[in-house]
């Protein structure tokens, strides 16, 4: 029985190695967005919930003024979420000098959200004018090609629903770059499991969709008791409606850069609040792949502690920990060049080490049903 169980941990080691060089591979084979000098014909309506971003929504802006895209084809909905500090004034101050529309939209004061960002999304879009939406964050920073190569996209391919690469500015600190290299397998992570025919991961802060589809499938009806997963479950249900339609835009003019966290009670608020919504998954490959990674890193924590124990030999340690290892490198390296991360690729060893405590960590504390975001207890 015991031998079985080592057997047992050792074979889901070497399935998580082979399905991380999957990803690899879909990573690679998965081709680059080619730019194309079309003419530009969508109307866009960029949507950015906010709630107290003072410190960052006025750079945001004046990278949507620097767009190439043309300034007549898009407007920007900016909504502002009871923000205590200085995002409204800041906003306003734009309004009238901004080369493209720019609204303040104010949402209504309520005691007890259950779930904010869907909340503010939803309300820009009963206002929005584009055809198609794109969403980002307030904390957010866009190239100026930003919006083009979303478009380029949408017309040349007859998208419905794209997911754009996200990572984080300049690391300054340690632990920026372990956030760096972490987020960067997430992103990798969505756009090769897309590559592969299954839509599993994306993020919000660099997401776009048909105005029409939104509705078509109902926007976040299903899921609006749920205060995350505004982008997943919407990506989840346009690709189950439009498997052919959903893209990653793997374009280095569309990455989005946000800023790391500088304290570990935020990063730990957040990566909470991401790790919550795996229960609720109703796509059964997000499910699986949640719970697949969940339980081979648990295995990995297993196996060192047998290997403390005496029970198995440090030598069948350090070829399980090599076998997991070197694929995630290959993947994970790859990605980063991608991102323009190159110097954090030498700490992708250090993610390695710590990253099976922190899946097998968060996978746990998330089944408590409360957590606090930007001020708010939500569930």
């Amino acid at each position: 029985m015991y031998n079985v169980g080592i057997i047992a941990l050792s074979s889901l080691i070497c399935a998580y190695a082979v399905f991380t060089g999957l990803l690899a591979y879909f990573w690679i084979r998965l081709k680059s967005s080619p730019s194309r000098t079309s003419p530009f014909r969508t109307r866009i309506s960029v949507v950015i919930p906010v709630r107290d971003e003072a410190a960052t929504i006025g750079q945001l802006i004046e990278d949507l003024n620097d767009q190439r895209y043309t300034s007549t084809l898009f407007e920007v909905l900016v909504v502002n979420d009871s923000s205590t500090d200085d995002t409204a004034r800041i906003v306003k101050s734009y309004v009238h000098k901004s080369t493209f529309h720019l609204r303040l939209i104010d949402l209504p004061t309520e005691a007890n959200p259950i779930s904010p960002k869907k909340r503010a999304i939803e309300t820009a879009l009963r206002e929005a004018t584009g055809e198609l939406i794109v969403t980002t964050d307030g904390d957010c920073r866009v190239g100026p090609d930003w919006l083009s190569s979303i478009v380029e996209t949408y017309q040349t391919q007859g998208a419905k629903i794209i997911s754009g690469p996200v990572t984080f500015t300049r690391e300054q600190t340690f632990f920026d770059y372990l956030q760096t290299v972490e987020f960067s397998s997430l992103i990798g992570s969505g756009a090769s499991s897309l590559a592969a025919g299954k839509a599993t991961l994306c993020n919000g802060a660099n997401l776009a969709y048909e105005k029409k589809v939104f509705d078509e499938v109902g926007g976040f009806a299903g899921n609006e008791n749920i205060a995350s997963g505004d982008d997943e479950f919407l990506f989840h249900k346009i690709a189950q409606r439009y498997p052919e339609g959903t893209y990653f835009l793997k374009d280095q003019r569309a990455i989005v850069q946000t800023t790391p966290h500088r304290r570990w009670e935020d990063f730990f608020r957040q990566r909470k609040r991401w790790a919550s919504k795996w229960k609720h998954y109703k796509n059964p490959a997000s499910l699986l792949v949640a719970l697949f990674v969940f339980a081979a890193n648990l295995s990995l924590i297993l196996l060192l502690v047998l290997g403390l124990g005496g029970y198995i030999s440090w030598l069948l340690v350090g070829v399980l920990l090599l076998i997991k290892w070197v694929p995630e490198w290959v993947f994970i390296g790859n990605v980063l060049r991608f991102l323009k991360k190159k110097s954090a690729i030498l700490y992708i060893p250090l993610v390695q080490l710590v990253y099976p405590f922190y899946v097998t960590f968060f996978g746990l504390v998330a089944q408590k049903p409360t957590y606090v975001w930007k001020g708010r207890e939500l569930r």
